[in-house]
């Protein structure tokens, strides 16, 4: 994530049936550079600005574990608790389809979808409990 701070976008993401060509279209649209990132048989990607060394997205293949996420761009929005978050989705009319995931060690996300049909991630680190 480049911000993990509470209420903000944290990163995005663009799922695709095919990314490698979607990752050679934005690479030249935009110039940016791309970084592989295994997913065991095949390369998901990290996406550098052209003079940038942290990068700005990622572009995914729609397979493996992403299977179910929508094709498109999704937002990761950081929220505080993602169970709480999670709760708050479903009580006012919205769906997970996807996760909760860990992320990394210290770090969980789902993909909702809000009443209205729209899909965003949510995003929570997670702290380890204190030694008793």
């Amino acid at each position: 994530m480049t911000d993990s701070k509470i209420g903000h976008i944290g990163w995005i993401d663009l799922t695709a049936d095919n990314a490698e060509t979607i990752r050679e279209f934005y690479e030249q649209v935009t110039g940016w550079k791309s970084s592989p990132v295994s997913m065991g048989d095949y390369d998901d990607h990290c996406m550098l600005p052209q003079k940038g060394e942290s990068p700005i997205a990622g572009i995914c293949h729609r397979k493996g574990s992403n299977a179910k996420i929508p094709a498109g761009w999704t937002i990761y929005i950081t929220v505080a608790d993602i169970e709480a978050s999670i709760r708050e989705c479903l009580k006012l009319g919205g769906s997970v389809i996807a996760g909760p995931r860990e992320y990394g060690a210290s770090a969980r996300y789902c993909i909702i979808k809000d009443p209205e049909g729209a899909h965003v991630a949510l995003y929570s680190e997670t702290t380890a409990a204190p030694d008793k």
